[in-house]
């Protein structure tokens, strides 16, 4: 089966990888067309736009940074919908706000294809060993299309209605989440240091006991460390994140004073030029520099 893939970069680089390990032929646009050159030349189609990935397949793929990009993907000149044959269905994997998927699955229907939201949780690494959650929302049909293309890309697949945008709800709770466990154990790590204790015996005792959880453990490693490198989410990215997090709370009137620290956090990160380091780093030196150590 050949199927469109846009969006190689340190997420879709091991998602396509392990499409075509299953055996998928590939029709793959990036930006960055050399990006292309990572994947076994056999297997893909290198295009030139989104529109000339998702002719003559039944299935699309996106794995893009924010809404604009994946609106523009989908809608503009040279977007998904120009090409995209009746029926077809659109799979977003990225992370955007359900305000956009919404659009997103209006625009497709009007158009006769479909559209279903998929974001994931997971670093590279995770997308590589294929260790990636995948949270999907939309139609039954759509899903039951997805199923086997989505078990060659994660270990579990959870649905969370036909909303569309139902999906990207829970991908910006879940980012909050995670953003808030970096907050919390750089702050504990360092109040540590500061009192000459090993900051990473002390995340390895928390991974391993009270917080016994991949996220504290991964994470908690990357922090204590001071492991910055390589980079494998961009601060921007995480900020992106933390805003659509925040207008979120906004349009529902849910207090979430976390969540503004979150967004300062990562804002002031990027305004002192980290926004293409990780997020690990906007948060662990913002809170060590803090601290004076």
């Amino acid at each position: 089966m050949k199927i469109g893939f846009i969006g190689l970069g340190n997420m879709g680089i091991p998602m396509a990888k392990n499409l075509i390990a299953a055996g998928y032929q590939l029709q793959v646009y990036n930006r960055t067309a050399e990006k292309a050159d990572e994947l076994e030349a056999s297997a893909i189609t290198k295009c030139n736009t989104p529109a000339e990935a998702a002719a003559n397949v039944t299935v699309v793929i996106s794995m893009l940074a924010d809404d604009d990009t994946v609106k523009e993907s989908v809608v503009g000149k040279d977007g998904i919908l120009n090409t995209f044959q009746k029926g077809a269905l659109h799979i977003s994997m990225s992370t955007i706000s359900p305000d956009i998927a919404q659009f997103l699955s209006d625009q497709h229907k009007a158009a006769g294809s479909s559209y279903l939201a998929a974001p994931v949780f997971g670093r590279p690494e995770a997308a590589a060993a294929k260790k990636l959650w995948v949270c999907v929302s939309g139609s039954k049909e759509d899903k039951e299309t997805a199923n086997p293309i989505l078990e060659c890309i994660g270990q579990g697949v959870v649905d969370f209605g036909e909303d569309a945008g139902g999906a990207n709800v829970v991908k910006i709770a879940g980012n909050f989440m995670i953003m808030s466990s970096l907050e919390m154990m750089a702050e504990a790590f360092t109040l540590a240091e500061k009192f000459n204790l090993d900051r990473s015996k002390v995340a390895e005792f928390f991974g391993s006991t009270i917080f016994n959880a991949p996220i504290y453990q991964n994470y908690g490693r990357l922090i204590a460390n001071k492991q910055y490198e390589p980079v494998g989410f961009k601060a921007r990215l995480g900020y992106k994140d933390a805003r659509l997090a925040f207008k979120l709370a906004q349009q529902s009137e849910t207090p979430m004073p976390l969540g503004t620290l979150i967004h300062n956090r990562l804002l002031t990160a990027v305004a002192k030029g980290l926004g293409d380091r990780d997020w690990v780093e906007a948060v662990g030196r913002g809170v060590t520099d803090d601290a004076g150590v």
